[in-house]
């Protein structure tokens, strides 16, 4: 609809900006295959980009089950498991069916509420979300650098530089998704491949001493019904230490944040993606399904065969459980080769992470006015992100204890807005089994969660921080963009079209009617108010304008749709709903000039009250300063004043 010329971009914004999603969130350029069901990647391929944040855990998963629980390890374990396999993973499966594009608990929880109230919700979410992403980032490259600098062999050459080496890590995760996601899901394929298959021998090698050194197994079950009695006692102390453990089951929200990446099957449509929800449904069962083999595993084999004091503080199997195995059972070699692995996926542990957070957040902060239209496109998300990521480790030192209580709660926090999220989906759908079951795991997963915040208030905090500092942008992004162009289409019926080309004959008149009564005197008093106002003789004809508010929290509107009729036998009036009464009435006259190419004339009447009190009444309510507002939003849309339309007040 617009019309001035403009110079072209520069080869660098053409770069920076390709890729960029339209205004219904496809997307366009290198990246198109994430917005398309029939372009992407294979399931697999997408596992191993979830899987760098998921399966890394396996570096410090044993070692912290090991000191919450001690001998109760493989216990506690296998009840993590359970919960994962019987309740996170159907509620995650069922989030995938309910928000095909990756939008994950949100979008659900975002139709339960309407206007601001549900923008400010998901303004919530998507601070702890940010709060899980971001730190994902700098935790995995944090414990990346710990294990590079801790290492016996580069010690001496990078001994207290661990903060240079973990921004130089996150700066070299940035980079990799500026040049592309192909090569960065390329990059995880490798990765994990490597890292599963070193775990496997380190569990086979491990599993065989047991097996040969039997007491080990005899020793370990008699200290355990020492300690805990029966196996009642055990599953209750389990429980109790079940908070602790929650971070084996971090990789969900990932694994549903890059559904869109996935390849669908050939007859998927946007609107009925089938093969991209089956197979990002198979996706999650294989991952739950490999992780929770490793994770029973490796915490049998670590609790039975490491001393108990290792674990602790300052042991050799501090945090790197399965690297002390490696190194004890498989040699130097080995064990430096198995180093470097964990190394590496630990760095690219925030590739899921962030290409989670390029889903999800130009889904939601543009469509809202609370970001400008650059953040549609992936490059410079990426360069935004990498530096609040740098902001974040530098505010923390690089520290992965730090670290750890913000890490925990923004997973928790959205795994319980997913499981409430089913558990209302299951409510309305009338499926009282899937409703008992997901409100069942809902109770845990809030419990999980209320325990972690009372050990770990600084979490929350943190969330709180990432929150503010979201809605505080967002709202001054939101003021910044308040005269832009919202509407991208105008649809005009036959009778409304009828009544603009009939007055183009002569001059385009409109005049701006707030709806009331709707009766003959309405119009009657308002064409006369308008020509004595204006000073118009009275063989001048008009055309009605009526527009209804619909969600004025709302930002973008794709289409326009523009009804006409005539009321009274007489009054031509153009209908129409909108967000914003200004931005519907100026799209109408752009549109109405550019069918017919005249120039139109709309008319109004000035608003009664204080201008910064109206003002704040079309920021949130869509209506108020309609007059300056429209003229407002004509000038940034049409720069050249002789093609603007002609806008009156009186």
């Amino acid at each position: 609809m617009a019309t001035t010329e403009h110079p072209p971009p520069s080869r660098l914004r053409t770069w920076m900006l390709e890729g960029q999603s339209d205004r219904a969130g496809h997307q366009q350029g290198p990246y198109a295959e994430a917005g398309s069901p029939h372009k992407g990647q294979r399931w697999w391929r997408v596992m191993c980009l979830t899987g760098v944040d998921y399966f890394s855990t396996l570096g410090y998963q044993p070692g912290i089950a090991a000191l919450a629980a001690g001998l109760l390890s493989p216990v506690a374990t296998v009840v993590l498991v359970v919960v994962t396999l019987l309740g996170v993973l159907p509620v995650y499966r069922r989030v995938a069916v309910e928000s095909p594009r990756g939008e994950g608990s949100i979008a659900m929880l975002e139709r339960l509420l309407s206007f601001w109230k549900g923008k400010l919700f998901v303004l919530a979410l998507l601070g702890f979300a940010a709060t899980d992403f971001i730190i994902t980032i700098t935790l995995s490259a944090a414990d990346a650098s710990t294990h590079l600098v801790e290492n016996p062999h580069v010690n001496s050459l990078l001994h207290n530089q661990q903060m240079l080496v973990t921004l130089f890590l996150v700066a070299l995760l940035g980079a990799v998704f500026l040049k592309g996601f192909t090569e960065a899901i390329g990059v995880a394929v490798v990765l994990v491949v490597v890292y599963l298959g070193l775990n496997a021998v380190v569990v086979a090698v491990g599993l065989w001493h047991v097996a040969t050194a039997g007491h080990v197994v005899t020793d370990w079950t008699h200290g355990l019904t020492a300690e805990h009695g029966n196996i009642f006692a055990m599953i209750g102390v389990s429980l109790l230490v079940f908070p602790k453990l929650a971070l084996g089951v971090s990789g969900f929200e990932t694994g549903v944040a890059v559904m869109p990446h996935i390849q669908g099957d050939q007859d998927d449509t946007e609107e009925n993606p089938k093969g991209r929800i089956r197979d990002t449904r198979k996706l999650l069962t294989t991952a739950a399904v490999i992780m929770s083999i490793y994770l029973i595993a490796t915490s049998f084999i670590t609790t039975v065969l490491i001393p108990a004091k290792e674990f602790k503080t300052g042991g050799q199997a501090n945090g790197r459980a399965l690297a002390y195995m490696a190194h004890e059972y498989l040699g130097g070699t080995f064990g430096t080769i198995y180093d470097l692995s964990t190394i590496a996926i630990l760095w690219f542990a925030g590739a899921s992470a962030m290409a989670g957070l390029l889903n999800l957040m130009p889904r939601y902060l543009p469509r809202y006015g609370m970001a400008p239209q650059w953040a549609r496109a992936v490059r410079p998300m990426v360069i935004v992100f990498t530096l609040i990521s740098f902001l974040i480790t530098w505010l923390f030192d690089a520290s992965v204890d730090a670290q750890g209580g913000a890490y925990a709660t923004g997973v928790l926090v959205l795994m319980s807005s997913a499981s409430i999220a089913v558990a209302i989906a299951a409510h309305r759908a009338k499926e009282r089994g899937w409703l008992i079951g997901f409100s069942v795991v809902t109770a845990v997963l809030l419990y999980v969660t209320g325990a972690n915040i009372v050990e770990r208030p600084d979490g929350v905090k943190i969330g709180a921080c990432f929150i503010v500092a979201i809605i505080l942008v967002s709202l001054l992004s939101r003021l910044a963009r308040a005269f832009e162009l919202r509407v991208t289409q105008v649809e005009l019926d036959p009778m409304a079209e009828r009544f603009i080309r009939d007055m183009a004959s002569r001059k385009l008149r409109f005049i701006a009617n707030e709806p009331g009564r709707r009766d003959k005197a309405e119009y009657h008093d308002k064409v006369e108010q308008i020509r004595a106002d204006n000073d118009m003789p009275e063989q001048e004809d008009f055309v009605f304008v009526e527009v209804t508010v619909t969600d004025p929290s709302e930002f973008e509107e794709e289409s326009l749709t523009v009804r006409g009729e005539v009321l009274h036998d007489r009054y031509r009036v153009l209908t129409m709903e909108s967000s914003s009464i200004s931005n519907a009435l100026a799209a109408l006259v752009l549109h109405a000039r550019d069918l017919t190419g005249c120039t139109p004339h709309i008319y109004f009447e000035w608003t009664e009250g204080n201008p910064f009190a109206n003002f704040l009444r079309f920021f949130l309510f869509g209506q108020g300063e309609v007059a300056p507002v429209t003229r407002e939003v004509l000038r940034e849309a049409e720069p050249n004043r002789a093609l603007r339309p002609r806008v009156h007040t009186g």
